[in-house]
């Protein structure tokens, strides 16, 4: 590693990734020694076209020659092209949006505008999840480390996880039967002072270890929200523009939410986020005064070039793709668990899987320590894919974390694979 990055603040996630990157296309990285690295992260899990796409690349260059940066107040072709093509995406009702720069700050937005709204305070989010790093959203967010930061925000709640292989109510063994909402939802009725506002989560929880909920778990959800007239935002950063294998993670699961909140797979590796609500939502919190306002909100660069990711996720059908490819990957997923004891568990959907690690699967004791060999070995390798951990004492494992771009080719899918399967078989000897 480059000495200079010790000039930089580095967050307490993991060190640096050993290889300055100076270069990158499609699905492969080109390190400053020449090494060729297959990505499996997709970046931060935003380089939905793979990287450099052309599309991208020349509607950067389309802006660049126009307008770059406007006052927030100021509108511009692109942004408004960009909020038809969205909106005409989405189901009916979800038709006002809102254009910022990262998924926390979208997910703060909606929030704000939730509390509005319904004149309530009280936040409820899943347990494991993910919803950004600004002051609302790390307060909702329960897959990364809280200690030491003091106090969060003020009415904030967190629902059991559907996450059945370490049921958190100790109820399910492998298959969730939606006990955790029932029992999350009545431990908020005995706490809550009568001031709903809203619910936040995230089709599958991705930083909580590619937790996927049953089917039926998000109708489930949202009765028992709006039985306590809690708006239901959906946060489709991670799983938004096919991920899935489908538009939406919301189409998978059969729900409609009050807000849709869109960040990593919108920009396509630039920083645009957006949140989408409904014609009457929007007029109320306006009405009441909202105040949602920065410095590259309505930017137009980030906007021609989230436009030109939609086209390509819609004239290329990467829902379907992403469903082809993640058939032929969890295949081979699957195929390896048949012969690796030490995988616990296999679960994702469409191109985005979780490989969960154990030291024996009858006590499903987490192997953390052959995670991280595992990792350090496919990186050897050429292949990068990042593992996910909770905090001290929340109970979840090593977990791998696979999300490739979903223009990924069916050899870069077994190739990923066989570095895998040979990083697996080499780790566990050492470890």
């Amino acid at each position: 590693m480059d000495p200079r990055a010790e000039l930089l603040i580095r967050y307490t996630g993991g060190e640096f990734w050993p290889d300055l990157i100076e270069s990158a296309s499609g699905s492969w990285l080109r390190t400053t020694d020449g090494r060729r690295i297959l990505d499996f992260t997709s970046g931060q899990i935003c380089a939905t076209i793979g990287h450099n796409h052309p599309r991208i690349v020349a509607a950067i260059e389309r802006s660049l020659d126009d307008v770059v940066h406007l006052n927030s107040t100021m509108l511009s072709p692109p942004v408004l092209d960009l909020a038809e093509g969205l909106i005409a995406t989405l189901p009916g009702g979800l038709d006002r949006a809102m254009f910022l720069s990262t998924g926390g700050e979208a997910n703060e937005a909606a929030v704000r505008m939730a509390k509005l709204a319904t004149g309530g305070f009280e936040v409820l989010a899943l347990g494991r999840s993910w919803h950004g790093m600004t002051a609302m959203s790390q307060a909702l967010t329960f897959s990364a480390g809280r200690r030491g930061h003091g106090p969060t925000q003020p009415g904030i709640f967190a629902l059991p996880a559907p996450y059945s292989y370490r049921c958190p109510i100790k109820h399910c063994s492998d298959t969730c039967d939606t006990t955790c909402l029932e029992v999350g939802f009545e431990q908020y009725d005995e706490q809550s002072v009568g001031a709903p506002a809203a619910l936040i989560a995230e089709p599958v929880l991705s930083a909580g270890g590619i937790l996927v909920p049953p089917p039926g778990y998000f109708t489930r959800l949202m009765e028992l929200a709006h039985e306590r007239e809690l708006l239901f935002i959906l946060d489709e950063a991670q799983t938004g523009f096919g991920r899935l294998g489908a538009m939406y993670g919301m189409e998978l699961f059969g729900v409609v939410p009050d807000f849709v909140t869109l960040s990593k797979t919108l920009g396509g590796g630039l920083p645009i986020s957006a949140v989408v609500t409904s014609a009457e939502i929007s007029r109320t919190a306006q009405e009441r005064n909202l105040l949602y306002y920065t410095s590259h909100q309505s930017d137009p660069l980030p906007a021609a070039a989230a436009l030109a990711v939609l086209q390509v996720v819609q004239e290329e059908d990467l829902p379907a793709r992403a469903r082809e490819r993640g058939e032929r990957f969890s295949g081979h997923l699957r195929e390896m668990a048949e012969r690796h004891e030490t995988i616990g568990e296999v679960r994702g959907h469409g191109l985005l899987w979780g490989v969960e690690l154990v030291t024996d699967r009858e006590t499903r004791e987490p192997a953390t320590e052959l995670g991280t060999a595992v990792t350090r070995a496919c990186e050897q390798a050429g292949l990068c894919m990042n593992i996910v951990r909770s905090p001290a004492g929340a109970g979840m494992s090593a977990c791998l974390r696979i999300a490739p771009p979903l223009t990924v080719t069916e050899d870069e899918i077994d190739t990923a694979a066989g570095i895998l399967d040979e990083a697996l078989t080499k780790s566990a000897s050492t470890t």
